[in-house]
């Protein structure tokens, strides 16, 4: 059932993305008398589920779900129609209209794009507001179990404070802002310092393949006493949080880790929480530290924060509040976005190894329905679909307006032999890219 939800929201997140992108070009093709012979979503190679003619326009569904395409008369596009192109130029062609138009033709798809996320983030802001926990709430630190952030100098229970001199606002800011930062700047002990990160942090972190990074510390709470457990008959419950074992005290969970590796293979006295008092029970810890027990691994902030661990903020916004708040959304995703694609065109900093394709794409959804997490991820999708488009590929739209550029500014058109070939090159690219992000997804389904 789960594989069911995620494939779901996958395909109708990409069937809209795709639907709406190919309009954008669509739309001002027909405002500009340019005849549309096609209109796909997803690639028909060899035969479509679908299709019918209305007009001079094919509308159909291919079986290939790589994308999806509008072929436009007297352009050079992926169809390699070079035979149209060898004949004289038409008035309803591509073509024979202004470079002006030609531009917004071209531009469409991706200003619907970005459109569509500003629209997103709008209703978003005001159907649901923003919940969210500021960093200055996060009194203990953070959880950092991971050996390669704790060999940069990031240590359970610093607070990121600034990350290369921007203050951090919120704890949903951290994760991103660190692993792309250069320098950190932590409180440890009440004290501040600055950290500096290698320029390879990045592939360090991916090469390890540890899970996790930088996460909220939460307390342990048991959520399942198994039948099979050697403390089951110990009297503690689905619910208790553990805050003590012998005379080792802790509020969070990291903390009573600690103090299981110190009582190891030993019986000891649990001080626990329950119905907001304290209590003690004996429990066997094993020989590897571990109790028998399941706790919980990621609370829920309404969880963290009716047990007073944590305060979060909730925004709520009316109509015409929403508009600003969505436009900073985008234009903060598409920074954030770009950020990591000029990570991922440096080498050196190898996040190149953590680019993914369709199956990365597909493990962004979750397993449950929500249409806030959907419309959330569907909103970024969409401005790493317009800002992916604006590459200067010949393949993609990006490589189209270069050339129509070149055009407004020199007056000369490039041939359309050139263009032949420059689509031939630009297209081997864009295969290259995606097969390099989906043989990613191959190698760490393999050995990751």
């Amino acid at each position: 059932m789960e594989f069911v939800i995620k494939i779901s929201q996958f395909l109708l997140s990409l069937s809209l993305l795709i639907i709406l992108h190919e309009l954008g070009h669509f739309i001002p093709a027909k405002a500009f008398k340019t005849r549309v012979e096609k209109f796909y979503l997803f690639f028909d190679v060899k035969f479509s589920l679908f299709k019918k003619k209305i007009g001079d326009t094919v509308y159909g569904i291919g079986w290939l779900p790589l994308g999806g395409y509008v072929k436009i008369s007297g352009m050079i596009d992926e169809s390699m129609d070079t035979e149209q192109m060898a004949q004289e130029p038409q008035p309803w062609e591509f073509r024979s209209k202004p470079t002006w138009q030609r531009l917004i033709i071209m531009l469409g798809g991706v200003t619907v794009n970005f459109l569509l996320a500003i629209f997103i983030y709008i209703g978003m802001s005001y159907f649901y507001g923003d919940r969210f926990l500021p960093n200055e709430n996060i009194k203990d630190g953070l959880l950092i179990e991971n050996t390669v952030a704790n060999k940069a100098g990031l240590l359970t229970g610093d607070k990121v404070i600034a990350v290369d001199g921007e203050k951090i606002e919120n704890y949903s800011e951290i994760s991103e802002k660190v692993l792309f930062g250069k320098e950190i700047t932590i409180e440890r002990d009440g004290q501040q310092s600055t950290i500096t990160f290698p320029e390879d942090f990045l592939s360090q972190l991916i090469d390890s393949k540890e899970k996790g990074f930088i996460k909220l510390r939460e307390p342990f709470i048991i959520v399942e006493v198994p039948d099979s457990s050697f403390n089951k008959l110990s009297g503690i419950k689905e619910g208790d949080i553990i805050v003590g074992l012998n005379d080792h005290r802790g509020k969070y969970a990291d903390e009573i880790k600690l103090g299981l590796e110190k009582f190891k293979g030993q019986n000891v006295s649990a001080t626990v929480i329950r119905d907001e008092q304290e209590t003690t029970f004996p429990l066997q810890i094993s020989d590897d530290g571990k109790l028998g027990l399941v706790y919980a691994a990621a609370s829920t902030a309404n969880t963290l924060e009716a047990l007073g661990y944590y305060k979060y903020d909730t925004k709520k916004y009316g109509f015409f509040e929403s508009f600003p708040v969505g436009l900073k959304k985008t234009g903060d995703k598409i920074s954030s976005y770009i950020t990591q694609f000029k990570a991922i065109f440096t080498p050196s900093t190898g996040a190149y190894k953590g680019v993914g394709g369709f199956k990365a794409i597909y493990d962004i959804f979750p397993s449950f329905w929500s249409w806030q997490v959907f419309w959330s991820i569907t909103a970024f999708l969409s401005i790493m679909l317009g800002v992916i488009n604006l590459l200067p590929i010949p393949a993609l739209d990006g490589g189209h307006v270069m050339f129509l550029l070149y055009e407004m500014i020199s007056g000369r058109k490039p041939g359309d032999k050139f263009m032949e070939y420059a689509q031939m090159v630009g297209f081997i690219i864009l295969m290259a890219l995606i097969l390099f992000a989906n043989g990613n997804d191959i190698y760490k389904a393999i050995f990751g």
